[in-house]
């Protein structure tokens, strides 16, 4: 797979600092040095391995390690990774005695990383290679890019060495989920009935939270058939929305789809169709301010970091809840009691309701990214247009959050109590890493 860059003639690269409470000055480095240019790379792997979202979520935290690090030895002002991920024991390159370049060195091991840890890794491959051929039309000594290759080698050894002790090798060994038939509990849903996504995924250990249960939402609304009942209130706001969409609404529910692989039909035909997770949405999107906020790369490599792990983390506290409460669709509610022939304009996604993952990721995201770039951080949404989507413009993280939080329930998949505590979850789970990521000493990059 081959990544486009952007030519520049010249190669600068030094030492850039952590920019405290106000805009970064324009980047002293060419645009494909841009870290987020690695992360679309990995992305698209991921889109090509159909990675579930919350799988997807742990290989971009683990992807973005290895560069923090490297950046991290060079910039004292960025706090050690030892101080935010407290399963990370300290690993000294062995760089003593050579000549490296660190932005090279962290740029390469977000592919690097990436390559060791994906199924399809090995694409990657093609992207490092264009990379370095690039570095070298450039005018970049031969000799300093072999060495800024080795630091990132031994930087991605390090946190693949890590990434195999957070007890993800072993889900696969763990008790298989069946479904249940009771009342209430979440099934299978239309039209490819896939079995449940992940649902052992909180016993992965967390990256900067403490647990999967530290962020445990308010108790759901009990289920009931009964018409007067609160529950049968939520379904039928859902049936009746669904009715009543504006164009609007539909192209927010569309925007924010994010299904990594919906299933159509034609006859006796499905169509799988392959687009990017939630997490890897909000990673662009934090991609796509560092560039607007003008912010220099190490600052770009700190936001992505922290971001890859709020995703991480949010998914876990997610996930905990969703097979704890094991909550019906409405889609299947709404099919077996009220209308058989309903469909909801999104596809239903194969795991629990409660509490949605949407409001959960996204709220987490906004929290994080409001802290780092500022509230009222206005800024034009096109990181999905790759992936058949259109573009949408936002006046804060927050707007945002919360448009993707609604989505859920305007496509029909979601009960608005499962998007008000998920919004809920998803704030307290990103006030749990920010508490972290104060105590660090990283302090806001624009008020």
């Amino acid at each position: 797979m081959k990544m486009k860059f952007k030519y520049f003639s010249m190669l600068l690269l030094c030492t850039s600092q952590i920019a405290v409470a106000q805009k970064a000055p324009a980047p002293a480095y060419p645009d494909y040095l841009e870290p987020d240019h690695a992360v679309n790379a990995v992305t698209m792997v991921m889109v090509h391995d159909v990675v579930g979202p919350p799988v997807a979520g742990r290989y971009y935290a683990y992807a973005m390690l290895g560069a923090y690090n490297i950046v991290a030895a060079n910039n004292k002002n960025v706090p050690a990774l030892n101080t935010l991920v407290a399963s990370y024991k300290p690993v000294k390159f062995n760089v003593a005695d050579i000549k490296y370049d660190y932005k090279i060195a962290a740029y390469y091991s977000i592919l690097e990383t990436s390559k060791q840890l994906l199924p399809s890794g090995y694409m990657l491959k093609d992207d490092e290679d264009a990379f370095v051929q690039l570095l070298e039309k450039t005018g970049v000594e031969k000799n300093l890019i072999k060495n800024s290759v080795k630091v990132a080698e031994e930087a991605s050894t390090a946190i693949v060495v890590l990434s195999k002790t957070d007890h993800y090798s072993q889900i696969s060994a763990l008790k298989r989920y069946t479904p249940s038939k009771e009342d209430g509990k979440w099934y299978p849903t239309p039209p490819a009935y896939m079995e449940a996504l992940e649902p052992n995924w909180k016993t992965v250990r967390t990256m900067i939270i403490d647990s999967a249960q530290q962020y445990k939402p308010k108790p759901l609304t009990k289920f009931s058939k009964d018409s007067t009942s609160a529950f049968y209130s939520l379904v039928k706001d859902v049936y009746n929305a669904s009715k009543h969409l504006t164009p609007e609404q539909t192209d927010m529910a569309l925007f924010w789809d994010c299904n990594p692989f919906a299933v159509t039909t034609s006859g006796h035909m499905a169509i799988g169709y392959k687009k990017i997770s939630p997490g890897g949405h909000w990673m662009h999107v934090a991609g796509l301010v560092t560039k607007q906020a003008n912010l220099g790369f190490d600052e770009s490599v700190v936001v992505l970091t922290l971001e890859g792990a709020t995703i991480m983390d949010a998914f876990i506290s997610c996930w905990e809840e969703k097979f704890a409460s094991n909550r019906i669709r409405p889609e299947t509610f709404i099919n077996r009691y009220m209308d058989i022939k309903w469909q909801p304009v999104l596809q239903t996604p194969p795991f629990p309701e409660y509490t949605s993952g949407h409001a959960v990721i996204s709220n987490a995201s906004a929290e994080l990214l409001t802290y780092l770039l500022g509230d009222n951080f206005a800024y034009t949404d096109n990181t999905e247009i790759p992936f058949g989507s259109s573009q949408r413009d936002f006046k804060s993280f927050r707007q945002a959050a919360a448009e993707a939080s609604m989505s859920r329930f305007y496509g029909g998949i979601h009960y608005m109590d499962s998007i008000e505590q998920g919004n809920e979850q998803g704030k307290s789970v990103a006030n749990g890493i920010l508490a972290k990521v104060k105590k660090a000493g990283i302090r806001p990059f624009i008020k």
